[in-house]
């Protein structure tokens, strides 16, 4: 009975809510403020005619060609998707590390499998949350590529009922199982930042300071985006919805065909090099990101802990 109230006591910890909190509301600010060269990265992975060009380029082109706000089109969705989706990603990752460990060292190993059970459980959680903001982020956009169909949603709630009555509600979990292989991303990011962490501190009881918390945030997403990046421009491609592939009756192999087509597709158009198209935009987006999320979280929730009294593990 009392390893039964010890694990109930992990899974609805404080400490859990604490790290779920402050992972969402890091993420949304860092997203916020480098949210245009997200929106440069998204047009290059799903608009095959755009030529390949510098971010600020890029940027340049939307604002002269769809107005100054243009780059922060899609906003407010993909600021509620992130922040739900932190804060299940957060949860479950210190939660389930709480529960295993029992007070025990981490290991990289340990990081990584605790890693992508949580991302497992945030991806068929947030999904279709993702595929609505990927849909309200372009609606408006102008395409090089005249084979992609303008849609017409109101908002959120509008563009959940209209995929639904148009698509079917599978459509909602367009790109899951990308998604599902993507979960190495921020696993293996955790991993790193867990273990570069851990051996910072190795033996001094201290903080990292803000620089050290940027810096190894930023090494982690880096080399972890670098990995996954081809699957990332699968997975916005087929949120996007228009990818023209006819679909099999079973949905697992029409996924897996789909994922197929698209890489072999980029690769007969412009070689290896474009499973990497946009990857400099989002290098620069995601990095700035990931690192600025880090340094919010580690600040909020070690002031949080400080306030309250508690004592972190």
């Amino acid at each position: 009975m009392g390893s039964k109230d010890l694990k109930l006591v992990d899974v609805f910890s404080y400490e859990s809510l604490v790290h779920a909190v402050a992972g969402a509301m890091g993420s949304v600010t860092a997203m916020t403020v480098f949210f245009p060269l997200d929106t440069a990265r998204l047009r290059l992975q799903v608009d095959d005619k755009r030529k390949t060009k510098s971010t600020p380029a890029i940027l340049s082109e939307i604002i002269k060609e769809e107005g100054l706000l243009a780059p922060y089109r899609g906003w407010f969705p993909v600021i509620c998707s992130l922040c739900c989706s932190n804060f299940v990603y957060f949860y479950c990752f210190h939660t389930l590390k709480a529960t295993w460990l029992q007070g025990q060292r981490s290991t990289p190993g340990r990081d990584l499998i605790i890693g992508i059970a949580a991302g497992v459980v945030n991806v068929l959680v947030t999904t279709p949350l993702w595929v609505v903001n990927t849909r309200l982020k372009l609606q408006g956009a102008r395409f090089r590529n005249e084979d992609i169909r303008p849609t017409h949603y109101k908002g959120i709630t509008d563009a959940f009922v209209q995929i639904m009555q148009q698509e079917g509600v599978g459509a909602l979990w367009n790109g899951t199982f990308p998604s599902l292989l993507l979960v190495l991303n921020p696993a293996v990011q955790f991993m790193i930042y867990e273990g570069l962490k851990r051996q910072l501190m190795r033996g001094v009881h201290r903080e990292l300071s803000s620089v050290e918390v940027f810096l190894i945030g930023a090494i982690a997403k880096a080399i972890a985006t670098t990995m996954t990046y081809p699957l990332q421009t699968v997975q916005s491609v087929l949120r996007f919805g228009q990818h023209g592939q006819p679909a099999d009756q079973s949905r697992l192999l029409n996924s897996l065909r789909s994922v197929m087509y698209l890489l072999t597709n980029r690769v007969r158009k412009w070689g290896m090099l474009g499973l990497f198209k946009g990857l400099e935009a989002k290098l620069l987006q995601t990095v700035l990101t990931a690192a600025l999320m880090f340094l919010l979280y580690e600040k909020i929730a070690s002031t949080t802990f400080r306030v309250m009294g508690v004592k972190r593990r």
